[in-house]
């Protein structure tokens, strides 16, 4: 594995803990600043609006940089606003530390994914990119529990002076070990300002792409964003044991993420469809078994696993319909985030309309269903335009045909 690829991973795991560390935070964060559990709730909101904008904003604006330098400047980014956490002597200065910390997460999987490929041989590009991301995910494996031990023993603000640590060993981590060459930005790619960049958007296989990834993904995190609701009222879990079932819950995100990858690397959209559709029968199943204990255990497992296994495959297969658009890659992460706000928006509807804490499983089994269709599509869509195999040449004039025809590069 190149060590580049592990610098990458660093990246992502600090930027993955500050988006989760601080649901095991809120409680101590709004006594210490003394706002309500509303307005307490903003620092995780606020976080995903950021994401969503900066994927695209910061994305655009650095296409031109070379690729390295833009990635020390986004981590540049989550180390200061991790920092004004730290500090923040008001609860206006802690929301605009996580706005600023969260500006660099969606541009630097973007911009990051494509470093990623450009490290391997195209055929191990999906796995790549799952090895960045595994860093998100062992975050979500970690981040509680972390931010939980720091915060009880030392206060909340530790636990961003922690990360703020972390995101220097990171930035010094993609200074000395991802090449110069890995972040060279193609000369079209350079050359070309924002409009060129969003001829990219002109693509059916790019729309199709980002709206499976908002469904799908949305369906699995409005379940997720309830799942305390369902251990504790349905299924009969202690509050205390919700920790360690989300523990089982990043351990199939951490699975799911490294298996998507590989197979995806194989049969992209055949791993996509096959990945939704678990996922949707994995969300509807977990609806009706919720009571039981052990059900629960292996489903919310299972919940990870294909919620995640999507990931590598929908941001290489966007990239690709975009030409390696870097603008489409963070789009990708917007989508993402999207998605999560539709789907705990939609859930915690059914929740008040007296549907049960079940419910929230459900409404996103039928948004990853609406994404698996989605993607139905757009995979029958570029089976169509992909041409079929042309006969097989007899062995004596094969090596003499290929001689003849000229070099293609992908």
């Amino acid at each position: 594995m190149p060590a580049a690829l592990v610098a990458l991973a660093l990246g992502s795991f600090g930027i993955g803990l500050t988006e989760f560390v601080i649901a095991g935070l809120l409680p101590q964060v709004g006594r210490d600043l003394d706002v309500s559990e509303a307005a307490a709730g903003w620092l995780i909101s606020g976080y995903a609006l950021s994401v969503a904008i900066g994927a695209i904003a910061l994305t655009a604006a650095t296409t031109r940089l070379h690729r390295k330098t833009a990635l020390v400047g986004l981590v540049a980014l989550f180390v200061l606003g991790n920092l004004l956490s730290a500090l923040a002597p008001s609860y206006a200065v802690a929301l605009l530390g996580r706005v600023v910390a969260a500006l660099c997460h969606g541009s630097f999987f973007g911009i990051g994914s494509l470093v990623a490929r450009r490290l391997v041989p195209p055929e191990r590009a999906s796995r790549a990119v799952a090895v960045m991301f595994s860093g998100l995910t062992v975050a979500n494996v970690l981040g509680v529990p972390f931010g939980a031990l720091v915060g009880e023993r030392w206060g909340w603000r530790a636990t961003f002076w922690a990360i703020t640590a972390f995101g220097v060993l990171a930035l010094a981590a993609l200074l000395l070990c991802v090449p110069a060459w890995a972040g060279e930005v193609d000369p079209a790619h350079r050359a070309a300002r924002l409009r060129p960049q969003l001829r990219a958007f002109r693509s059916w296989q790019v729309w199709l792409t980002l709206a499976a990834t908002g469904l799908g993904y949305g369906g699995m995190f409005g379940a997720f964003s309830y799942l305390a609701y369902t251990f504790t009222e349905v299924t009969g879990f202690f509050d205390t044991d919700v920790a360690w079932l989300l523990v089982v819950y990043g351990g199939g995100l951490v699975t799911g993420n490294l298996a998507g990858g590989r197979a995806a690397d194989r049969d992209r959209d055949r791993t996509l469809l096959a990945v939704l559709a678990g996922l949707a029968a994995t969300l509807a199943a977990f609806g009706l078994l919720a009571e039981g204990r052990a059900a629960s255990v292996v489903l919310v497992f299972l919940m990870g696993g294909f919620g995640f296994a999507a990931v590598p495959g929908m941001l290489t297969r966007v990239t690709d319909a975009a030409g390696g658009a870097p603008l489409a890659a963070g789009a990708n992460v917007s989508a993402s985030n999207v998605g999560n706000a539709l789907g705990a928006w939609l859930g915690g509807l059914a929740i008040g309309a007296g549907l049960g804490y079940t419910a929230p499983l459900y409404v996103g089994a039928a948004l990853v269903t609406l994404g698996l269709a989605v993607m139905a599509v757009a995979a029958r869509i570029e089976g169509a335009a992909t041409p079929p195999p042309g006969p097989a040449l007899p062995a004596g004039r094969a090596g003499r045909e290929r001689q003849r025809r000229p070099a293609t590069r992908r």
